[in-house]
């Protein structure tokens, strides 16, 4: 274990076209709540279903073409990816040792980097 799945955006997206993510994501729809939503879009985007999600709290990001609330949950898997075409490009996994130099190698949509240090913040 202690691998994180990381996924690239089509170059179709409209923000953040051909970036990289470190997280499945999207909108909460208005009859959701954020955990059904965070599950919706794992299995949408990745096809990872029926697996427990762990909490890391929520963050406000906030960038001229990008403002949000992010929720931010954790899930471990075996099962194989499904990849959404409309939405990923390509995934691939990465030991956690890995990632500190991966991220200065790629350009990273800068709301999953914030979502990042959320997940590796200590629990409050």
């Amino acid at each position: 274990r202690g691998r994180l799945c990381v996924h690239r955006r089509t170059l179709s997206k409209a923000l953040y076209p051909g970036y990289w993510d470190l997280a499945a994501g999207g909108m909460v729809g208005a009859d959701e709540d954020c955990l059904a939503a965070a599950a919706r879009e794992l299995e949408e985007e990745l096809g990872i279903a029926g697996v427990p999600l762990r909490a890391h709290g929520s963050l406000f990001f906030d960038k001229p073409d990008n403002r949000l609330w992010c929720h931010v949950y954790s899930a471990v898997s075996d099962a194989p990816l499904r990849l959404q075409p409309e939405e990923v490009l390509q995934a691939s996994f990465l030991d956690l040792s890995e990632v500190a130099q991966w991220l200065r190698e790629r350009p990273v949509c800068p709301d999953t980097l914030q979502a990042w240090q959320r997940f590796l913040a200590p629990a409050r």
